[in-house]
């Protein structure tokens, strides 16, 4: 029974009714004194809690996604992670699956496009990470055989899964809708959690001794797409967004690297990673990565390269409003900034999905086809 089935939040919340009729039922019985009808009903309203919760939650990470597996749950992912050093295989990447997009004239790529569940491993970094590549209708369709596409690295929160955003985000059917109105130029998409090493929270830092994270999403991630997909290998042709965690990548790679990506977009992101218990020693002692690491402090010390950024906040329920502001306040030609603020929203997905289409949009215009 898989932890996003309908099944597991039917059986959960079936069971809860069950139980809470039979507590109603058995309450006169358990309505004594002594320590044994006391315990009774303490048990009982504890079981009708935990299954109440239990179902509260299903629901949730069945529409948010959070996680997509038991092991993901409990923190023992059974996916792939980190090669050692004596690792063999070939880079690249290797297709896994495929699926529909959900568009009219889903089930034939040429009208409906396609999304090709991959692995992709980095050829410098040496990790190897799940990942969902969209291929727009044009991709498939005669006319476009020698057509260059331009790309664009899309990331969830952590500690999301990439199925979210498929599912709960909806970047594909979003895509095709925004070039079937000739609002946008048909892009590759690479969706991706940031963490490539789960349940740790890399945050897109090279770790000494650990995961090299910004080094596969800054050159490893685009090598494997390029050398399999026909995508581009200039900045022009690459774009980076994000959400939360995933923002703050997008923001850290375009602004560090705009030798590799010509634009970011980070959507309610982060300015600096967070160090915690999920995430580990991300530094070991190195002052001027974990500098570096400050997007606010990289934007005043480092030169800024010809890159554009879109940031989105809100006036009201978002907590970087203030860091946005510094951030545009900070960006210096020859970069570009512009920004999405909304009257109100949070940190969830109904105000990402507010911000996604017009965040595509301005990718296509900066990004470009070979």
């Amino acid at each position: 029974m898989e932890l996003t089935s309908t099944t597991a939040l039917a059986t959960a919340v079936l069971a809860t009714v069950l139980l809470s009729l039979l507590v109603v039922w058995q309450w006169p019985r358990l309505a004594g004194r002594g320590w044994r009808p006391v315990l009774g009903r303490v048990g009982m309203m504890c079981a009708v809690q935990l299954l109440l919760f239990s179902s509260v939650g299903l629901a949730a990470n069945k529409t948010f996604l959070f996680y997509d597996s038991w092991a993901d749950l409990f923190g023992r992912q059974d996916g792939v992670g980190v090669l050692d050093a004596k690792a063999t295989a070939s880079p690249g990447i290797t297709v896994a699956g495929k699926q529909k997009v959900d568009v009219p004239g889903a089930g034939k790529p040429s009208i409906g496009g396609e999304v090709q569940k991959v692995s992709v491993q980095g050829e410098r970094s040496r990790i190897v990470t799940p990942a969902y590549v969209y291929l727009p209708p044009e991709y498939f369709q005669k006319g476009y055989e020698h057509t260059s596409f331009p790309a664009t690295v899309v990331l969830t929160g952590f500690p999301g899964t990439a199925e979210n955003l498929i599912k709960g985000l909806h970047y594909p059917k979003t895509a095709w809708t925004l070039s079937k109105q000739k609002k946008s130029q048909p892009m590759i998409l690479v969706m991706m959690r940031p963490t490539v090493a789960p349940p740790r929270n890399t945050q897109c830092v090279d770790i000494p001794g650990g995961p090299q994270t910004e080094t596969f999403f800054a050159d490893d991630l685009r090598k494997a797409i390029s050398g399999t997909y026909r995508v581009g290998t200039k900045a022009r042709n690459w774009g980076f967004i994000g959400d939360s965690t995933g923002g703050y990548c997008a923001l850290k790679i375009a602004l560090e690297h705009p030798e590799a990506y010509a634009a970011g977009v980070g959507l309610s992101a982060d300015y600096k990673p967070d160090v915690d218990m999920q995430s580990g020693d991300l530094f070991h002692g190195n002052k001027r990565e974990e500098n570096r690491s400050d997007l606010l402090w990289a934007l005043d010390h480092l030169p800024q390269g010809n890159s554009s950024f879109l940031l989105t906040t809100s006036h009201q329920g978002e907590g970087n409003f203030r860091e946005t502001q510094k951030f545009i306040a900070k960006v210096k030609h020859p970069a570009h900034v512009s920004s999405i603020t909304l009257a109100s929203g949070g940190h969830n997905f109904n105000t990402w999905l507010r911000e996604i289409p017009p965040s595509l949009q301005w990718l296509s215009d900066r990004l470009a086809a070979d």
